[in-house]
């Protein structure tokens, strides 16, 4: 144990040098054996889970600290979230809407609150910390396998390294790179990639998305081979079904359909189930750890903290006053009367009666077994999903339908095959709104329309938009008027807004070899 230590201290204390992962690089000389890596893995390589308590109207008081949440601005810049305001709260709070209103917004300058303070968005630091780990204990891992090439625990870990370094780098890539084009892929910018666990003397600049697609793909078909035929008994562990759906996620990125087939094929023996919403209890959770959906889960579960209710207590001053987030109404349109995830996936706030996303509820429970994450979350639905997503981009329409009505037929009260549409490009578009209903805030909506917006064969048409209300307070009623909207266009006419900045601390660290498309001031544009 004291080798692991060791270690630890030498992931912690990071040289003082101005090359970038070089922050996040270290020697692994210390780590001696399997049971030493395992240490490693837990304590370094996966992203960490968080407790918290919400209180007041101030859930985004840290946003910075090793600790802190990863990436709740995700969920607020795609069309699935709206600003949700009632009666005043100050300012100085760090509400979700007075911290997030830049990322929701689309402005030039995201990490900037309410009072035009920037704070330190970390996200970017946080993945890259975990993928230095990763180059150093996969570099360990191999030493070690020279020795002991039949180590069963040793290929699990390095299935799991590279998993999660594959999964870091997609996460970065849709982030802070462009989407990914079939046709320009080898020019359009992306990440830098690094693997190796050596500390270079040089600045990193962005590498092209093929690069990146390339080097994702790579990792995730290793995995695959060290973790063929295994699965945890567990889900906060990596098997070979999570390896598969994320696989199968990447290859629809990329528009290599035929794939995403493959590496599906007989998932349905790994024995995962859908869960039927006509049986489902009302105010009880629908994702949970032991779900027969859940496949995967690491990290927090934070849209309580971003989508937030309007009366956390009478007694306390927080009654009938909220500054987050709720789901959009655009959104909420989309479900029809008889889709039983409505009422599943949401609940209405105490006062305005808003939609709150709540897919997992029991978040009230301090560090609750049986939470999930809010991104790192992979479930079996998306397995349905990516596959019939793929056939019908293949043309196989009845075997799209087939996947659909699989999961319809858990989600609808009498879900019936001739609701679905019959040309190609009508049932693709179902597909997507589909997806869209199901996956909602899991991390998903954002990157899902940037891969749309420049798919090869459907992309979004240039009239699409995402518009977000913006309010006016009266102070002298405590209420909220609308004043406009702020208006995202499409990525041919919008591309640098279709993804988020590269944090200043990685540009001034690289001497600026690492830079931003600059992104339009935008404008409060009239109803």
């Amino acid at each position: 144990m004291k080798n692991v230590f060791a270690l630890l201290m030498c992931l912690l204390l990071l040289p003082s040098c101005r090359k970038f992962l070089e922050e996040y690089t270290t020697d692994q000389r210390y780590a001696s054996n399997t049971n030493d890596l395992e240490q490693l893995m837990i304590g370094e390589a996966f992203i960490n889970n968080v407790t918290y308590s919400i209180y007041s109207q101030s859930t985004m008081s840290d946003l910075t600290s090793e600790s802190s949440l990863f990436a709740p601005w995700l969920h607020v810049m795609d069309d699935d979230s709206e600003t949700f305001v009632a009666d005043v709260v100050e300012t100085s709070q760090a509400t979700p809407l007075y911290m997030f209103s830049g990322f929701h917004n689309w402005s030039q300058l995201p990490s900037v609150n309410i009072l035009n303070a920037a704070w330190e968005e970390t996200a970017w630091r946080k993945l890259y910390k975990r993928i230095g780990s990763l180059n150093a204990i996969l570099f360990q891992a191999s030493k070690i396998a020279d020795s002991s090439s039949q180590n069963v625990q040793l290929r699990h870990i390095r299935g799991e390294a590279h998993f999660l370094r594959g999964y870091y780098y997609f996460m970065l890539q849709n982030i802070y790179g462009s989407p990914y084009r079939t046709s320009t892929a080898a020019t359009d910018e992306g990440v830098p990639v690094k693997v190796s666990e050596k500390i270079d003397d040089k600045y990193f600049s962005r590498d092209n998305n093929q690069k990146v697609y390339d080097q994702i793909i790579a990792d995730l078909n290793q995995a695959a081979t060290y973790l063929d035929g295994y699965n945890p008994n567990n889900n906060i562990r990596v098997g070979i079904a999570a390896v598969k759906v994320l696989l199968s996620r990447v290859y629809l990125y990329t528009e290599q359909y035929d794939k995403v087939v493959a590496t599906l094929k007989d998932f349905e023996t790994m024995g995962y189930s859908l869960t039927d919403l006509n049986q489902f209890v009302p105010g009880t959770n629908f994702s949970y750890r032991t779900s027969g959906e859940s496949i995967f889960t690491m990290g927090a579960h934070v849209i309580p903290a971003v989508f937030m209710n309007d009366s956390l207590s009478a007694w306390g001053g927080n009654d009938n006053r909220v500054s987050a987030f709720k789901a959009s109404n655009d959104l909420m349109d989309t479900y029809d009367t008889a889709d039983l995830r409505r009422n599943a996936f949401f609940d209405k706030s105490t006062r305005n009666k808003a939609f709150l996303p709540r897919k997992y509820r029991s978040w009230t429970t301090y560090n609750d077994v049986a939470q999930v994450s809010d991104i790192f979350y992979l479930r079996y639905p998306e397995v349905i999903l990516n596959r019939a997503e793929a056939l019908a981009m293949l043309g196989s329409d009845g075997e799209a339908k087939t996947e659909l009505q699989h999961l319809r037929a858990k989600r609808f009260r009498n879900a019936t095959a001739d609701q679905l549409p019959a040309s190609n490009e009508a049932l693709v578009d179902f597909i997507r709104a589909e997806r869209r209903r199901e996956m909602c805030f899991e991390g998903h909506r954002w990157f899902d329309l940037r891969r749309y917006g420049v798919n090869s064969r459907y992309p979004l048409p240039a009239s699409f938009v995402i518009k977000h209300p913006v309010y006016n307070y009266d102070a002298s009623s405590n209420t909220y008027s609308p004043a406009g909207y702020y208006v995202l266009k499409s990525f041919a006419q919008d591309a640098a807004s279709w993804q988020v900045p590269i944090p200043d601390y990685a540009i001034t660290f690289n001497q600026g070899s690492l830079t931003n498309p600059v992104r339009p001031v935008r404008q409060i544009q009239p109803f």
